[in-house]
Parts: C-alpha cells; sequence; structure tokens
C-alpha cells in the first residue's frame, strides 16, 4: 500500500533501502559521499534509510544516478524467484505460509544490553510484516539512537528448530537474532549476534540477550526508547526482561573450555 505522503509502497522502499545499504557496501562508499554525490543532504538520506521520512521519486532518481544503477526495480528478482510459491516462503527461510506466521507479525520492544555504558539497557522498535512482493517475513528497526544502524532483514521460521532467526544480511556480513516462539503473553527472548563498532574502523563479534516484547495498539507512548540507565522508571521492568533470557535457559553463554 502506498501511504499518502509517500510515491512508493512499504515493500517497495524496504527494497530502496536493502538495494542502497548494499550499493554503499559493495562500493565501500560512505552515506556522505553518496549524499554529497546525489545532491541531497546527508539528513534525508539518513532518515529515508531508517524509514523515518518516505522516498520520493524524485531522491531515488538522484540516487540511482549517483549508484549508475535502478533502485525501483530492485525486487523484481526476488518477486519473479517466488511467485510461483503461491505466498510461501522459500525453503531456506523455513518455507512457511503468510497464515502460518501470522502471529509473528506486528510491532515489538525490543531490549538488549546498551554496549555503550555498562548496566543500561538498549531499547527500541522492530516491526514484523509480512512482504507480498517477495512471499516472506520481513523487519525492520526503528526508535534506534544510532539511527545509522537501524537493521532491516528477512525472517526465518523453520518447523526444525523451534526458534524465529532475524537475519541480515548484507554482502556477506550477517547480523543474526535467534529468539524462541513466543511466550503466552507474546514475548520472545533468545540471543543476538552482531559487531561491536569500537574506535575507528575496528568491529568486534558480540552476543547478547536479546527480548522482543510485543507492543499493544495504543500503548506506544507509555514506552521508551534510546538507552535506559538504572535511574529510569522503565528500567527494572526491562531489565527483568532481559534476566529472563539466562535465568529461564532461553540462551546460554558460554566461556572458555
Amino acid at each position: 500500500m502506498v501511504t499518502p505522503d509517500s510515491e512508493f509502497s512499504s515493500e517497495q522502499a524496504h527494497q530502496i533501502t536493502l538495494a542502497v545499504r548494499e550499493a554503499l557496501a559493495r562500493r565501500r562508499i560512505s552515506r556522505q559521499t553518496l549524499a554529497e554525490t546525489a545532491k541531497i543532504s546527508l539528513s534525508t538520506l539518513e532518515k529515508a534509510l531508517s524509514g523515518r521520512r518516505p522516498f520520493t521519486l524524485a531522491t531515488v532518481i538522484r540516487l540511482e544516478e549517483a549508484l549508475g544503477t535502478s533502485l525501483r526495480h530492485a525486487d523484481h528478482a526476488v518477486a519473479s524467484a517466488t511467485v510461483q510459491g503461491g505466498g510461501t516462503a522459500p525453503e531456506h527461510l523455513g518455507s512457511y505460509t503468510k497464515a502460518a506466521v501470522s502471529w509473528l507479525t506486528g510491532n515489538y520492544l525490543t531490549l538488549r544490553p546498551s554496549f555503550g555504558e555498562a548496566g543500561a539497557v538498549f531499547a527500541y522498535r522492530t516491526e514484523i510484516i509480512w512482504n507480498d512482493s517477495a512471499s516472506r517475513l520481513i523487519f525492520r528497526e526503528a526508535e534506534r539512537l544510532d539511527t545509522g544502524f537501524n537493521q532491516q532483514g528477512e525472517v526465518s521460521v523453520p518447523n526444525q528448530s523451534g526458534h524465529v532467526y532475524l537475519v541480515t544480511s548484507i554482502s556477506g556480513q550477517y547480523r543474526v537474532a535467534v529468539v524462541g516462539r513466543p511466550m503466552n503473553t507474546g514475548e520472545m527472548y533468545g540471543i543476538l549476534t552482531s559487531l561491536r563498532a569500537g574506535r575507528g574502523t575496528q568491529l568486534t563479534p558480540v552476543s547478547a540477550a536479546i527480548a522482543l516484547v510485543p507492543i499493544l495498539p495504543g500503548r506506544e507512548g507509555d514506552l521508551a526508547f534510546g538507552r535506559i540507565g538504572p535511574s529510569h522508571r522503565h528500567y527494572q521492568a526491562y531489565r527483568d526482561h532481559l534476566d529472563r533470557v539466562t535465568a529461564e535457559e532461553f540462551a546460554l553463554f558460554k566461556a572458555g573450555p
């Protein structure tokens, strides 16, 4: 569906975002360089890629000219490859149908330990939706302090493991969250494996507990996003969710032999 202030559907915008991210990675250029080449502001580019501002046709055309590639048809190959599946996700994602995973769609308060402040909780929003053109669940993040690191990707739901995988893959670089099937109240708990940005260009592999808590309609205003420290009124509730990951063995962390 195309929103009133956008010329592209949410699925098209998602595919454009993925295509731009991949082009940046392949060419090893910064967003600042792309913005300057496309003659758009860095703020416009950042907001579009994070989902905080819709893509306009003019912006997409400038990005296509700067990158020398088509972005508006970025999802054609995916769509043509899956149209024969009749609404079934590809085998590598679990061969699930739209109806079979409808219970997963929605918005989630996402919690993990802060990588930048000891003891704090990092909170943001994750939306899981069905992508009709690609016949699969996709997820996208928002409300992050570090908006440039908002993740988007695919959702794998294999029957064999009984877990849900949120996978970001950009030019061979992966970030994976593995969570258990939802509790009766909808929460999902598990482990996140990613790369932590360090000094300069240094990236360090890191794993941490993660919790996805359903956001009830009309309740988003009652939540807090960002870096939540011990003095914040939501801290203990958020911390309790993360503590469940190890206390109830939704995930195990092992060090050494």
